[in-house]
């Protein structure tokens, strides 16, 4: 048995071409969920995260249509809005799921707060992409009417997103009451969206701050908070590639820390795509995880047995 935090791309739950219905990320949810299933069906205890850039860059865009007429709410509490929903969604998909597979588990979304430093330099260059895919003229009507930054996507160069400050996470605030939910067979779904992100003051108190934590890097330290043997990472590609997209691509079956570590240092992936979740792996590996895996969701279950995905280990 193998204690697993499984880290769920925007994939899961919204393509990428999709509007973005309730319709349509409930069925991607219970397809994510038949997935899980299978993990949970071999043995395995899992927490699950999950990504939520789609969906709050959608909030983002209701708060300041709906403006002046309701108050608009900042990003810190759209953060919190997503966690709900999405977690609403796969909490629901999951049990019937479960149900289904004659599995008797509880299942319990944590709305999560993670620690940031107010002094990052993530809140002085948004970086983190949130909300739909827009063209150019698209972007620059949206840039003058909202004062919003854009960034051209990686691996569509003609589509911009919208991005937003992207601090670095330092801990999962309530990282001891996930531990011991699923030290007590609970699966639980925590730290969505990388989490609230949240300064503490000199008292302790603690107060929201207006950016989107990467979910990956977030994930890894929920991954840390529970003691996690593996940390899988699934987006919508089978495994990690160099030259991606190239004549030259290359994909990569395992990767020891070392040469991660150099990889990372040369900027061999994508920023805002591939590269975080490598460098949350790295992170894992360092702190003493046992192996990270990135995959894509329909080969998790492979990948859990060798035969799949990007195997990330310590160094031999």
């Amino acid at each position: 048995m193998k204690k697993i935090v499984i880290a769920l791309g925007g994939n899961a739950i919204k393509q990428w071409d999709q509007k973005g219905s309730a319709e349509e990320q409930l069925a991607n949810v219970r397809q994510s969920c038949t997935h899980i299933v299978r993990i949970i069906r071999g043995g395995n205890r899992v927490v699950i995260t999950h990504g939520n850039g789609p969906q709050v860059g959608s909030l983002l865009i209701q708060q300041e249509r709906g403006s002046p007429a309701i108050p608009p709410q900042p990003l810190n509490i759209c953060g919190a809005m997503s966690q709900g929903q999405i977690g609403y969604m796969i909490q629901q998909a999951l049990l019937n799921e479960l149900k289904d597979a004659r599995l008797d588990r509880s299942v319990v979304t944590l709305i999560t707060q993670v620690v940031v430093d107010g002094e990052d330099p993530g809140f002085r260059q948004p970086t983190k992409p949130v909300g739909p895919f827009y063209s150019r003229a698209q972007k620059e009507k949206y840039e003058k009417q909202t004062g919003a930054a854009f960034q051209r996507t990686p691996m569509k160069k003609e589509l911009y997103r919208r991005v937003v400050a992207s601090p670095d996470p330092l801990r999962i605030l309530e990282g001891n009451m996930v531990k011991d939910l699923f030290e007590r067979g609970v699966i639980v779904i925590a730290s969505g969206g990388g989490g609230v992100p949240v300064i503490l003051d000199e008292n302790g108190h603690v107060s929201g701050v207006e950016a989107v934590i990467d979910k990956d890097l977030a994930g890894e330290k929920l991954a840390e908070a529970v003691g996690a043997d593996i940390f899988m990472v699934l987006t919508d590609v089978d495994r990690v590639y160099l030259n991606y997209g190239k004549r030259s691509q290359r994909g990569l079956s395992t990767l020891r820390l070392e040469k991660a570590q150099q990889h990372l240092k040369n900027h061999a992936f994508p920023s805002g795509s591939m590269e975080p979740k490598v460098a949350a792996c790295v992170r894992f590996i360092e702190y003493g995880g046992e192996r990270a895996i990135i995959t894509s969701l329909d080969q998790a279950s492979a990948a859990l047995e060798g035969r799949a995905g990007t195997h990330l280990l310590p160094d031999e």
